[in-house]
């Protein structure tokens, strides 16, 4: 697969799976999720994907600290429903990620363990946009997404559909979109928001 190879400089998030432990994925059950393997799940590069690839990174961090997060044992909760604001999108990201998912996940095996259903709520009454809480000590934090403080996507799409768009808006336009993405990645800790719940 051919890509852009300034993908290949994002951080990548790397978590602990012991279903995947269990099952011989490998000894360990550590995954590593690179953005390009994010894209290819989500099938495009957009603010709102690199937005959910970053609220889990710091997310995760914020959440864990120096552990590695336990994937298949975080609850994640959005703030709005699935086909508000492309929150389904989000929500597809993180459940990648996370392990947690509605009640399309596993299940678990017939002692109960390594169930994903039921962690993943969307429409949930709270200020912030994304929390993540780990089910092992019920810890929690609030995660706001805030691509506004340093890009315009919306902007540079109409830049490009516009009726009086030129040619040279169109034929540059990916390339602009992502260099966005990009742009977004470097300033992470000025667009993601997070703060610990007590």
């Amino acid at each position: 697969m051919k890509y852009r190879k300034i993908f290949d400089s994002f951080e990548k998030i790397v978590v602990q799976d012991e279903l995947a432990k269990f099952l011989g994925v490998n000894e360990d059950g550590v995954i590593e999720f690179s953005y390009i393997d994010i894209i290819k799940c989500a099938g495009h590069s957009c603010g709102t994907v690199a937005g959910a690839y970053l609220i889990a990174l710091k997310g995760l961090k914020a959440l864990y600290k120096e552990e590695l997060p336990k994937r298949g044992e975080i609850k994640v909760e959005i703030k709005r429903a699935p086909r508000e604001e492309n929150a389904g999108v989000i929500g597809s990201v993180l459940s990648n990620i996370t392990g947690a998912s509605v009640d399309l996940g596993f299940g678990g095996i017939p002692t109960g363990a390594f169930n994903r259903r039921d962690t993943l709520f969307f429409k949930v009454d709270m200020q912030e946009d994304v929390r993540l809480t780990r089910l092992d000590t019920h810890e929690r934090v609030a995660i706001n997404y805030r691509p506004g403080k340093v890009v315009n996507p919306m902007s540079i799409l109409m830049s490009a559909i516009a009726p009086d768009a030129t040619q040279a808006d169109k034929d540059s336009f990916a390339d602009r979109f992502q260099e966005m993405v990009q742009t977004l990645f470097k300033n992470a800790d000025t667009v993601i928001e997070i703060n610990p719940i007590s």
